[in-house]
């Protein structure tokens, strides 16, 4: 991969995890001003990666691209980055406190202070805005003239030359945001014991003890889900599919098993990848669920049906 893609512009928390993928370090990165954008222009060949956000720990998953994900051309999850988030409240030069009637911010950001804000600027008005990094350029700038400040982060506000009135504004310490690198579908990265797993599961329709089925797949092969959120398909009212993380990677016994055992139960299953955990951690496994007994009642099975040769 030589071309890399990041939710922009300059300044953001994305362009930050990008700069966590050694591999990217000296290749050519591009900003796209939103997640849609960036893998538009994955899926037609412009770029060869695209870093962009999918989870946070205060706010939960990032519609815009569980969404992007799960429509479209297919693309593979190759590897995920930690990002742990803080941010500032930035101003152009010489504006007070006191001249803040409006803040802009991605509402992921405006989530995770919306209890400082409450409490140091309870009449400001809160400006969605694409991205924090966004809402500091087009301020310092001059672009915009429905907010007068800009929650983003420290970089951000230093790359603009905009003014910090306050620092460490989140309402929650130790915030981590959670992003991954997206690719066209190729060569899956090898399994490391420290694995995940992403899937997008598709119900035939909407029935009592639906999702049970699915989470039955799991649970009876001992694997962990990490991450499970519904998202509507855009069909019609009420019609919704799954996005799943769990432990494993697609080359282990128990999650092909578990696979198979979704593909056999709904109408459609997207495969996003097996890639290596951000933090390292070891899958824990049930001594029923490794891959040796899964191998010992295969051939136990093949015994039975007199299918064994050695």
């Amino acid at each position: 991969m030589t071309r890399y893609g990041f939710l922009g512009p300059v300044g953001t928390f994305t362009q930050a995890a990008l700069a966590g993928w050694p591999a990217a370090k000296g290749r050519e990165q591009t900003a796209f001003s939103s997640v849609d954008k960036a893998l538009a222009a994955l899926r037609e060949g412009e770029i060869d990666a695209a870093m962009v956000p999918i989870e946070n720990s205060v706010e939960g998953g990032v519609s815009a691209t569980l969404d992007a994900l799960h429509t479209g051309d297919p693309l593979t999850v190759v590897g995920e980055v930690l990002v742990p988030i803080t941010f500032v409240l930035a101003v152009r030069p010489g504006t007070t406190r006191d001249d803040v009637r409006a803040v802009g911010t991605h509402p992921h950001g405006w989530a995770q202070v919306r209890g400082w804000m409450g409490s140091e600027l309870p009449d400001a008005v809160y400006v969605p805005t694409l991205s924090t990094a966004a809402a500091a350029a087009d301020l310092a700038a001059g672009l915009v003239d429905s907010y007068q400040a800009a929650v983003c982060a420290p970089v951000a506000a230093q790359g603009t030359g905009l003014q910090v009135l306050a620092s460490d504004i989140e309402d929650r310490s130790g915030a981590v945001t959670r992003f991954v690198l997206a690719a066209r579908p190729g060569e899956l990265p090898e399994p490391t014991g420290a694995d995940k797993t992403t899937v997008v599961v598709y119900q035939y329709d909407d029935h009592a003890g639906g999702l049970l089925e699915l989470l039955e797949q799991f649970a009876a092969r001992g694997i962990n889900i990490s991450r499970l959120e519904s998202r509507p398909t855009g069909d019609v009212m009420g019609r919704y599919c799954f996005s799943i993380d769990f432990e494993g990677h697609v080359r282990d016994a128990r999650v092909g098993e578990a696979l198979t055992g979704l593909r056999r139960v709904a109408a459609d299953v997207r495969f996003l990848g097996s890639y290596p955990r951000a933090d390292g951690q070891q899958a824990s496994i049930q001594l029923t669920a490794t891959d040796d007994a899964f191998a010992d009642a295969d051939r136990w099975l093949a015994d039975l049906r007199g299918e064994r040769t050695h």
